[in-house]
């Protein structure tokens, strides 16, 4: 996995869409916004609506710790999701969000989380799919 991110890392460093910005997708095929839906719901993969709110009108208990989820894909081209959820602390250092793939500089991770990310590639992949579909904000 630090392979995936270092390579996207050096993609960055020549030229590409870097931090502030965006990165580049971190894998070959394209997201599925289906999985990335179930993904961003679900509490136990995703964590997403643990501190984001959205029109998920199925799930209750949602969070307000983060921003809403409603019409970031108008807000946010999916480099700039991708880079967010890779590892957000790139974009804000001061920020609660966990690096969903990034293992770097973390600290108190439970023995059976160090060395793994939270979401494999293709998962932000389709988590970015998702996302990137969210245009409409409700009036």
């Amino acid at each position: 996995m630090r392979r995936v991110v270092a390579a996207a890392a050096a993609i960055c460093a020549a030229g590409g869409v870097c931090a502030g910005e965006g990165m580049p997708p971190l894998t070959s095929t394209p997201g599925d916004p289906e999985r990335g839906r179930a993904i961003v719901i679900d509490r136990e993969t995703g964590l997403c609506l643990l501190c984001h709110s959205g029109p998920f009108p199925e799930v209750t208990f949602q969070g307000d710790l983060a921003p809403s989820l409603e019409g970031v894909g108008a807000r946010l081209d999916a480099a700039a999701l991708r880079l967010r959820l890779v590892d957000s602390r790139r974009v804000n250092p001061d920020t609660i969000m966990p690096p969903y793939h990034s293992t770097d500089n973390l600290n108190r991770v439970g023995a059976e989380w160090r060395g793994k990310p939270i979401l494999s590639a293709q998962q932000i992949e389709d988590v970015v799919a998702f996302l990137a579909t969210m245009t409409e904000v409700a009036q």
